[in-house]
């Protein structure tokens, strides 16, 4: 499938020939949702814990009468209702990450990509760069290829001075080719490739 190639002020620059492979697949959702899903959970820090039963030092002596003091029959000072007490079953620290095969991992970023070609939400740009970082000229260049609320994928590396304009930008990521992933990919409206990203992609995917 052949793709038009723009430049940063929104001229046409030629075209390049996507891989059907890589940006022709039929999305499935249940691969994105598995994909996502295993983002998610491997980025969550699993540090809360609460103290337990166990964790609390407390004198097992009966805390009042068995009978006659007009209240429960508590046994133990260690427990949730008293102060300095702890809480039953609580949360550990632990890590929340799943399993997902590597293939499936690639099958959805290929699905990702395909999603974005097939809803005509792709721009092939052929470089991502500036000779200074500001902030008004890049908004008023994104303007003109029409991304308001955009993933950015540049080459092996970022721009300094296209990063430094970008970071002001509400709605804007700018992500190396290597970086590329799916939930990215579906968090903003437009994806945006420069060339050299389309080739890493396509080696990486094929």
């Amino acid at each position: 499938m052949k793709l038009d190639v723009q430049t940063l002020a929104g001229k046409k620059s030629g075209s390049v020939d996507l891989d059907k492979g890589v940006f022709g697949q039929e999305p499935r959702k249940d691969i994105l949702h598995r994909m996502v899903r295993y983002q998610l959970a491997k980025r969550q820090a699993g540090t809360h814990q609460v103290q337990e039963r166990g964790d609390v030092s407390k004198r097992n002596k009966r805390i009042g009468n068995q009978k006659g003091g007009g209240t429960a029959r508590h046994g133990n000072g260690s427990v949730s209702q008293f102060r300095g007490g702890a809480k039953a079953h609580g949360p550990r620290s632990r890590s929340h990450a799943i399993d997902l095969p590597k293939k499936v991992r690639a099958m959805a970023l290929r699905h990702a990509l395909s999603s974005k070609a097939s809803s005509k939400e792709l721009i092939i740009i052929d470089d991502a760069a500036m000779k200074a970082p500001k902030t008004a000229d890049l908004r008023k260049q994104l303007e003109k290829l029409g991304v308001t609320n955009g993933l950015i994928v540049s080459g092996n590396s970022v721009d300094e001075n296209f990063a430094k304009a970008a970071s002001n930008i509400p709605n804007l990521d700018v992500l190396p080719s290597q970086g590329a992933n799916v939930y990215d990919i579906l968090k903003r409206h437009t994806l945006v490739l420069t060339k050299q990203a389309v080739q890493d992609l396509e080696a990486r995917l094929k």
